[in-house]
């Protein structure tokens, strides 16, 4: 079996990376996707959906350097479910229960315009297959 997740959004803050005991680096970023839709009541509704992404490598590390928060980001890689197969449940800080779609990028591509730094580059696949929280 197979599976692809294919994300085009914004980052919701700047990617903060790290390196594992082994050296491997790793960044992790918010990416939000947006999409709006007219219900059937004649409402505009706007949603917006939030990833957590982890990167590895050599890619994590040109991820860490090049992008920001607000940027344009376009990723391939796979949803990394709870030991049940479910997105990650979580408590907010105000106690509210929330879930946590996380996926493991293979491939991030840079978009926006002319002016922004090293504009739509596929930085080739991750290494790591696991995320260690």
């Amino acid at each position: 079996m197979f599976h692809k997740v294919i994300l085009v959004g914004n980052l919701g803050r700047d990617p903060e990376m790290r390196y594992t005991p082994s050296g491997q680096a790793v960044t992790n970023m918010s990416v939000a996707t947006n999409r709006s839709y007219t219900d059937s009541s004649g409402e505009k509704v706007d949603e917006t959906v939030w990833f957590r992404v982890s990167v590895w490598g050599k890619q994590a590390e040109s991820v860490h350097q090049y992008l920001r928060k607000g940027r344009q980001v376009l990723v391939e890689g796979r949803m990394v479910p709870d030991e049940n197969g479910n997105p990650r449940i979580w408590n907010r800080n105000d106690g509210s229960p929330a879930a946590s779609f996380e996926v493991n990028a293979q491939t991030v591509r840079f978009l926006g315009g002319r002016d922004d730094a090293v504009a739509a580059e596929d930085l080739g696949p991750a290494t790591e297959e696991e995320i260690p929280f």
